[in-house]
């Protein structure tokens, strides 16, 4: 039996999924680190926390696993976007990683805009914010000109990870689109935004498929972890796009709706899209296709700030005796800015028709609703743009989970809902890329069908729900208008006091 690595680098973790040839998970490992924050709106790792994660995770998947030295073939990996890795000229980190959700960077934002202006979006299909990589370097430019000049290389935090397996230096198209230095159409680093920067472009890592290998483990880790084979490492990529591809987005036909901390809507794009800069636009996992993505940010506020010690389905077990639109309740989720579509950074979120009537399981339900209808703002742009409706949406997160938010999403989304069976997040990406990479299967689509399976029971839209849901969503889409300038004092007024 022949296995397959898949490597998650998260934000506060690392996760190792080992699944054999024809898509049958062995075993799962884990190692958390700690993230850094030495002022308010920093938010930093040292590389060197992840490599001692994933010395774990091997170690203890070697003392598992009886035979993972002899049959493990291929690794692979899913990493979080947008960070920053700098290394010296002996490929050695000079400054602590500044991860996707440090916002220290608003100034430089600006200054992207000031200077590229509508040329950013043409090339990047982006705007600028602070998740991505390149505030960074202009903020680690100006503020830590002295390390700066140290730095021979910039990489991506699942590259870092490669790099010690292997010691090659690449990147793949997935997370490079994620650093606004990429020309997404060309599929090349952009020499005018490099040079705008004054980023010499020998020090961003080549580019390759992310199903290209990287190279193979080398000796002296093949040694202590008695790895016979020679095994091979390839590219991988972003943890959204691995993610995508982990849950069959490989075709326009389908849609992914992620409820959880965050909110996310995803789709497949075949080619180039113009939204606008309303959603974010990156390269896929799959060889020549990108992926469309909205985002909102607060999706899990209700649950960590009111349903502390309770489970997700303890929280809202009485939703389903409130009625679609919670009784004249509405709820927008901007509780720290919005991502998609308003990009806001200073909108907040609000409850709106509160009554004496209204009890926890009224303010459960308007939340839900409200965070489904934010989700529907992206899926409604995807769907417009493109003159193109999603056959079906596949929902996974912790929404997923819950028969009365499926139906609700069912509702909302005017949409079939369909569930995994199991879920393993971007790391199963991660594997499925790996067991294509070795030659297991001889496409994407037929890994897929082999490790992506999903519940026989769908969730159907009720028409009587889908009319009345039509009417609030008309209705609850006048809030951010009306509320926004107010949102924009208050921050403001709290910022000065």
């Amino acid at each position: 039996m022949t296995y397959v690595l898949g490597i998650d680098l998260g934000t506060s973790s690392l996760k190792g999924i080992l699944m054999d040839e024809v898509g049958n998970l062995i075993t799962t490992k884990s190692a958390e680190y700690q993230i850094d924050t030495p002022k308010q709106g920093y938010s930093e790792q040292r590389p060197e926390y992840w490599i001692v994660a994933l010395e774990s995770v091997l170690t203890g998947l070697s003392v598992e696993i009886s035979d993972f030295g002899q049959q493990l073939a291929g690794i692979s990996f899913s990493g979080q976007m947008h960070s920053l890795v700098v290394l010296d000229d002996n490929n050695k980190p000079v400054y602590p990683a500044i991860l996707w959700n440090d916002v220290r960077t608003s100034k430089q934002c600006q200054e992207i805009t000031d200077r590229l202006g509508q040329r950013l979006l043409e090339i990047t299909k982006n705007i600028a914010l602070e998740g991505f990589t390149l505030p960074k370097i202009l903020w680690l430019q100006e503020n830590e000109p002295e390390v700066w000049s140290r730095v021979k290389k910039i990489m991506l935090p699942k590259d870092y990870l490669s790099l010690w397996l292997t010691g090659n230096i690449y990147t793949e198209f997935s997370d490079a689109a994620g650093t606004l230095l990429l020309d997404i159409e060309k599929k090349q680093w952009s020499e005018e935004i490099t040079d705008a920067f004054n980023i010499d472009r020998r020090i961003l890592p080549e580019l390759i498929e992310s199903t290209d290998r990287t190279g193979f483990v080398k000796a002296e880790i093949a040694e202590r972890y008695k790895l016979t084979n020679e095994v091979k490492v390839f590219a991988g990529g972003a943890d959204n796009a691995a993610a995508a591809l982990g849950v069959g987005l490989i075709n326009e036909e389908v849609g992914l709706i992620s409820m959880g901390t965050s909110g996310v809507v995803s789709a497949y794009e075949p080619k180039i899209a113009d939204y606008k800069g309303k959603l974010h636009f990156f390269n896929h996992t799959v060889p020549g296709a990108c992926y469309s993505m909205g985002v909102t940010l607060a999706a899990g506020w209700y649950k960590e700030t009111f349903g502390k010690g309770l489970s997700f389905n303890e929280l809202l077990s009485e939703v389903y005796t409130v009625s679609p639109g919670s009784e004249g309740l509405l709820f927008t989720p901007y509780i720290v800015g919005e991502r998609t579509p308003h990009f806001d950074s200073k909108i907040r979120g609000s409850f709106i028709g509160i009554s004496a009537h209204h009890e926890q399981k009224h303010f459960s339900r308007a939340v839900l609703e409200g965070i489904t209808f934010s989700l529907r703002d992206s899926k409604d742009i995807m769907e417009k743009t493109k003159n193109k409706k999603f056959k079906r949406l596949i929902s996974v997160g912790g929404g997923a989970q819950n028969p009365d938010i499926m139906q609700m999403q069912a509702d909302i989304f005017n949409s079939e809902m369909i569930r995994l069976t199991v879920e393993q997040g971007p790391g199963l990406g991660a594997c499925m890329i790996a067991a294509f990479g070795c030659g297991l299967f001889d496409s994407l689509e037929a890994v897929t069908k082999a490790f992506v399976h999903y519940k026989e029971a769908s969730f159907i839209p009720n028409p009587k729900n889908v009319a009345r849901y039509e009417q609030i969503y008309q209705i609850w889409k006048q809030v951010y208008k009306n509320t926004s300038e107010i949102s924009h004092q208050l921050v403001e007024f709290n910022d000065e006091g």
